[in-house]
């Protein structure tokens, strides 16, 4: 299967709110299938489909990196439907590139989606799962991590990845 690039921030396709799907078909199957593909290059644990440039309401994640079959999860149009908890974790993401910082998010969540036969389903998940799915669900919603660090935080990594992007547009790349 192919590798989509992943965008990274500040692509405006990342500060969207991604379109709801309306049905999964052939097409939706196939974006998911390259977007785990995708994933596990980068190698990262979860992908959403705004980071690859697909402004629709896709989730892929699997904690296991490809190793366990069963752990991968594919969901359209997910939404958490319930909560419980608050967990401190360190974060990083694929198209927040050279940063990682604490975040707080719920310990345990419950999501609401369809998976890639068009049944829905519901997932449970606690700990990194939990917090996976809150991270790529924010994707969907133009929400990145960085948005849920302190403002100073923030700040100077937007400085720093201005300066980074005006020396590779210097460079020509």
């Amino acid at each position: 299967m192919s590798i989509m690039e992943i965008l990274k921030f500040p692509s405006p396709v990342l500060r969207k709110r991604a379109r709801a799907i309306l049905e999964v078909d052939g097409r939706i199957q196939e974006l998911a299938e390259k977007m785990v593909s995708t994933m596990y290059d980068a190698p990262g644990i979860g992908l959403a489909a705004p980071q690859v440039g697909v402004s629709e309401r896709l989730i892929v994640v699997d904690l296991s990196l490809g190793e366990d079959p069963t752990a991968l999860i594919a969901l359209a149009n997910p939404e958490i439907i319930c909560t419980e908890g608050e967990i401190d974790t360190e974060e990083g993401c694929l198209s927040v590139p050279e940063l990682s910082e604490n975040v707080t998010r719920c310990a345990r969540v419950v999501v609401r989606g369809v998976d890639m036969e068009g049944r829905e389903v519901e997932v449970e998940g606690e700990g990194l799962m939990a917090v996976a799915l809150q991270h790529e669900i924010d994707h969907l919603d133009g929400v990145l991590f960085i948005d849920h660090i302190s403002k100073l935080k923030r700040s100077r990594y937007v400085t720093k990845r201005k300066k980074e992007l005006q020396e590779e547009w210097k460079r020509g790349g």
